[in-house]
């Protein structure tokens, strides 16, 4: 009977207070939360309450602008006018050059050859002299230049007028060319010993050499090396 009315006591007092010493954070956070409100019905059959406008809403889409922008806009460009363009001028056409008579060009430069006036091209210095026959393939010129023909004969001018070093220089080349000879040496010197000091020859040779009846046997020509006479002296290659 004892035991029995002891229980009974036990659980009219409720549970047993928290032992002391056991931690219980979020025992006190519960208390401190806020009742959450009731939903109220609505006339048009919903319910309102904490959030529910949120959920009511409809969605926005990406392309979608608040009003407040639209006429922000709408209120910055309203002075705003397109800009006049000008047409642009016309350019005047360009007449397009006849073309060219291949058959008329190679006439010209073969009557040219018979008169002793094929065009050569030049490229000298002060006492280099270099040319060549226009269109000629210039590696030829190229290895004329760095002395890779071997010199066949040579002629010197040295003690010549310039009379008499031009009718020397004519029979030569066309001694040589009779021969089958290649590639000439025609020293001229530099015309120290001149009057005035002032290379005539040196001055002449490229005209005698491009010109004439000398020059309608000429391919081209270049100083020579130094160890061939340097600028005193030129490599003359003649026609086959």
């Amino acid at each position: 009977m004892k035991r029995k009315k002891r229980r009974a006591d036990v659980e009219a007092a409720g549970p047993p207070a928290p032992t002391p010493g056991i931690y219980r954070p979020f025992r006190e956070l519960r208390d401190k939360l806020p009742v959450p409100a009731k939903p109220t019905a609505r006339k048009d059959g919903g319910t309102s309450g904490a959030g529910s406008g949120v959920r009511n809403q409809e969605p926005r889409t990406k392309n979608q602008e608040p009003a407040t922008e639209a006429a922000a806009f709408t209120s910055a460009v309203a002075d705003v006018s397109p800009l006049e363009r000008e047409p642009l001028p016309e350019r005047p056409g360009v007449p397009a050059p006849p073309p060219e008579d291949e058959l008329a060009t190679a006439e010209r430069f073969l009557s040219a050859m018979v008169v002793g006036d094929v065009p050569f091209d030049f490229s000298d210095t002060e006492e280099y002299i270099e040319g060549r026959v226009h269109g000629l393939d210039v590696r030829l010129v190229q290895r004329l230049r760095k002395g890779q023909y071997a010199v066949e004969a040579h002629l010197d001018l040295h003690g010549l007028d310039r009379h008499e070093a031009k009718a020397a220089l004519r029979a030569f080349v066309e001694s040589k060319r009779r021969e089958g000879r290649r590639c000439v040496l025609v020293v001229h010197g530099r015309g120290l010993g001149s009057k005035d000091g002032i290379p005539v020859l040196r001055e002449r040779m490229k005209e005698w050499l491009s010109r004439g009846g000398i020059g309608r046997q000429v391919l081209a020509f270049t100083s020579a090396r130094p160890v061939d006479g340097g600028t005193g002296a030129v490599y003359v290659l003649l026609r086959r």
